[in-house]
């Protein structure tokens, strides 16, 4: 029996992260001693997977508000037997995420500085990149409520699925990270765009220095809107969150003051909040505002806590 519930559908990458916590990062030729080191699911896919996942049911996998899929590639390792276990633990149909035998499972190794809990990554897509153009001539079903994308997979296979989402009138929220330009035909009718400085910054072609203040955020805003984005979203850390909609809509809101531990998933967390609220609003009716506060409190807590998927907190941790 199908489900009533609205699905969201997240094409991405799965990575393990490894994670050493550091007194700073470290200079150039300088060893640090971590004080601490974590091995752990990760991957800006898996983690917005998750994200949807464990904010749309409580800790006991109860009463789901959405279904979550996750579609992605791993390899033949006991890495990617950890991932797909990880998912499914979360609420997150893994089916999905295919299974390599010739390749490996994504690594992240992530340095996280202790004192700001700021963080730096190198990423080895491995098995990410075997996921090709050919592979989403059309989406993998049940058609989604929403698709969810980022830029961690091939880009000719991310536009490619844009293309297919397009033709099949599912709507997508795109996260463009890492950075890199779109072409035009990218925005055309594109739901969410949700972009940090630097991505917002590199995709307009405007200098980072430029969103530091209002206006510079509306012209910004503006221009996404003028390519056929319908919701522009700018995370802007301490600052808070900036967006900017097709109906006119433009407001930035604050931060909440939290205790920040590691940055790590924070961006996911928003994305994952954000997504369920789009996805319960449906066709219509759509608010945008209080998809971004209720992101806004997702994510302060996931800050205050180490580690990527584990740090994203349940529905019922929000109350």
């Amino acid at each position: 029996m199908a489900s009533s519930r609205p699905r969201i559908s997240i094409l991405g990458s799965l990575n393990i992260d490894l994670v050493s916590y550091v007194p700073h990062h470290p200079l150039p030729g300088e060893t640090l001693t971590s004080s601490h080191f974590a091995a752990s699911p990760g991957g800006k896919g898996a983690n917005q997977a998750v994200a949807c996942g464990k904010l749309s049911r409580t800790a006991a996998l109860a009463d789901p508000s959405a279904d979550v899929a996750m579609l992605g590639a791993v390899g033949s390792d006991s890495y990617g037997e950890a991932l797909r276990a990880g998912l499914t633990s979360c609420g997150v149909d893994a089916s999905g995420v295919q299974v390599r035998q010739d390749a490996r499972t994504g690594i992240a190794v992530i340095i996280v500085d202790e004192p700001s809990g700021q963080n730096r990554i190198i990423l080895s897509p491995e098995a990410n990149h075997s996921l090709l153009p050919a592979h989403f001539a059309t989406l993998p079903g049940p058609k989604p409520d929403l698709l969810i994308m980022q830029l961690e997979i091939p880009f000719d296979t991310v536009m490619q699925a844009l293309a297919a989402a397009k033709a099949a009138a599912v709507p997508v929220l795109l996260n463009p990270a890492p950075a890199q330009a779109l072409p035009p035909h990218a925005y055309d009718g594109l739901a969410h765009l949700v972009v940090n400085e630097t991505e917002a910054a590199l995709l307009s072609g405007c200098g980072e220095s430029d969103l530091d203040d209002l206006p510079g955020l509306q012209r910004v805003g503006a221009l996404f809107v003028e390519w056929g984005v319908r919701n522009v979203v700018v995370t802007l850390g301490g600052r808070g969150v900036y967006y900017f909609t097709k109906d006119g809509g433009s407001v930035l809101v604050p931060a909440l003051k939290t205790s920040v531990v590691d940055t790590t998933a924070a961006g996911d967390t928003f994305i994952g909040s954000y997504a369920l609220a789009a996805v319960k609003a449906g066709a219509g009716n759509f608010d945008i505002d209080t998809a971004v506060r209720a992101a806004n409190r997702a994510c302060a807590i996931t800050v205050s806590r180490k580690g990527a998927q584990a740090s994203i907190p349940w529905r019922d941790e929000l109350q």
